[in-house]
């Protein structure tokens, strides 16, 4: 229990903290920065250079009580045909914004449940985002994929459009957990799922996993554990249980008795990373594994691994694009945040605007903290020879943050004129000691779990 003791004691199981994929987090963006600036940070893109795209589908036909994301229930197509001709306007309105020339490198449609769409509606999205902004020659297409609302039609249109990855939901296979968390989903539909993606010809399959969940031990973590690792998947994605109902009101169909406490909760985190790296995978920041092969693996050794919305990535692009209600864009000049309820999304298209509803400029302070902050998310490292060469004499700037961390994080962090190390037992810290960088906690949002 010594290791544990020393976390609880700088702690780690009292802290809230961002997940820091972007910076600063969402919560500082304000009204200021909206659509104005989105359309002038639009219009000064490099037509050379490619940008990521990202489309959010907010509808389930069913509303999982763990989901804290901008989703709304439905069970017929009516709202998803009138959302998806907002989309197509917006697409439209991005076209005339855009420089002549701009390609699109990434591409990725999440949720909500992407898969709610049939065939022909899966067509028709992916032509319009094509015809606003056409592929690149080393195109990627990703989707997040809810095994119990697809089938092999809408897997074929997803495939003849070019998706070449793809990413299911799976959570928990404990029948328990899933009663707990309103998600029913036999490993048997899975598989299912998996088989219909590997017949595409899908090479990338990645696995959603959570822990933190209500009735999650031990023993049923490591059962469905090995019943994902059955499904071959090149990348798991493990993420902690954010318990936020004041945020995400269904949360509060959760019992709360029944979430682990903080110990075991760390304790699932552990024991789920030493079976996947047991089982060959390699550990990819602090919630991600994937193959030796797989490209995730590589961009961490070759320390070229990035972080965004979607968490880890090799998407180098500058410049990501969001698209639909409550999407975010990234830009060199700052992120932009579209409208977040679905109404006033539309209501903006409609009066043919863009969305943008609120967002933030950078600083030169913001993205050197932005860039320190993602260092320590993806490599555990500063490298402050790379923030000289990148920012100049700007990086003295963090010498005295830098020194705090040592101080408050004692035998955690090592301190060099080349780098800031976090320590591999203190990786669990990671969150905490990127909020050192952080300029922006004093806010009074309220952040999910560090542990």
């Amino acid at each position: 229990m010594e290791h544990i003791e020393k976390l609880t004691a700088l702690g780690l199981f009292d802290a809230r903290a961002p997940r820091y994929t972007s910076y600063p987090a969402a919560p500082v963006f304000v009204p200021q920065t909206g659509a104005a600036l989105q359309s002038e940070w639009l219009s000064k893109l490099a037509p050379t250079i490619p940008v990521s795209v990202y489309v959010h589908i907010p509808f389930c036909e069913r509303l999982c009580w763990f989901c804290a994301c901008r989703t709304q229930g439905t069970r017929t197509l009516s709202p998803v045909e009138a959302y998806l001709d907002t989309v197509i306007a917006e697409l439209q309105l991005l076209r005339a914004a855009l420089p002549a020339g701009v390609r699109m490198g990434r591409l990725h449609w999440g949720g909500g449940t992407p898969t709610i769409l049939p065939p022909d509606m899966i067509r028709t999205l992916s032509r319009a985002i094509k015809a606003a902004i056409p592929p690149a020659d080393d195109f990627e297409f990703s989707v997040e994929i809810d095994p119990t609302m697809v089938d092999d039609a809408k897997i074929a249109a997803l495939a003849s459009e070019g998706m070449n990855r793809a990413s299911i939901g799976i959570q928990d296979f404990s029948p328990a957990v899933q009663a707990a968390i309103g998600r029913d989903q036999p490993y048997s539909a899975t598989l299912q799922c998996v088989n219909a993606l590997r017949k595409a010809g899908i090479t990338s399959l990645n696995a959603d996993l959570v822990y933190g969940l209500p009735h999650q031990d031990l023993d049923t973590m490591s059962a469905t554990i090995a019943q994902v690792l059955t499904l071959n998947p090149e990348r798991i994605a493990l993420f902690g249980y954010a318990h936020v109902p004041h945020m995400a009101k269904r949360q509060k169909l959760i019992d709360e008795a029944a979430l682990p406490d903080e110990i075991l909760r760390y304790r699932l985190a552990e024991s789920a990373a030493a079976q996947f790296q047991t089982a060959g995978f390699k550990a990819i920041g602090i919630d991600h594994f994937a193959r030796s092969e797989d490209s995730l693996a590589i961009a961490a050794d070759t320390h070229s691994l990035r972080r965004n919305f979607q968490g880890y990535t090799t998407d180098d692009c500058q410049t990501l694009i969001g698209i639909g209600a409550s999407s975010i864009s990234r830009f060199s000049q700052g992120y932009v945040q579209n409208a977040s309820a679905t109404p006033a999304y539309i209501q903006r298209i409609e009066a043919g605007e863009l969305a943008g509803a609120r967002g933030h400029v950078l600083s030169d302070d913001d993205q050197l903290r932005a860039r320190a902050i993602e260092m320590l998310m993806c490599d555990f490292k500063i490298d402050r020879n790379a923030l000289r060469r990148a920012f100049g004499k700007a990086e003295a700037d963090l010498i005295p943050v830098h020194q705090g961390v040592v101080d408050a994080f004692p035998d955690c962090v090592t301190y060099t004129h080349d780098a800031v190390t976090i320590m591999p037992q203190a990786k669990p810290l990671t969150r905490l000691i990127a909020r050192a960088y952080d300029r922006y906690t004093c806010t009074d949002a309220i952040y999910s779990k560090a542990s």
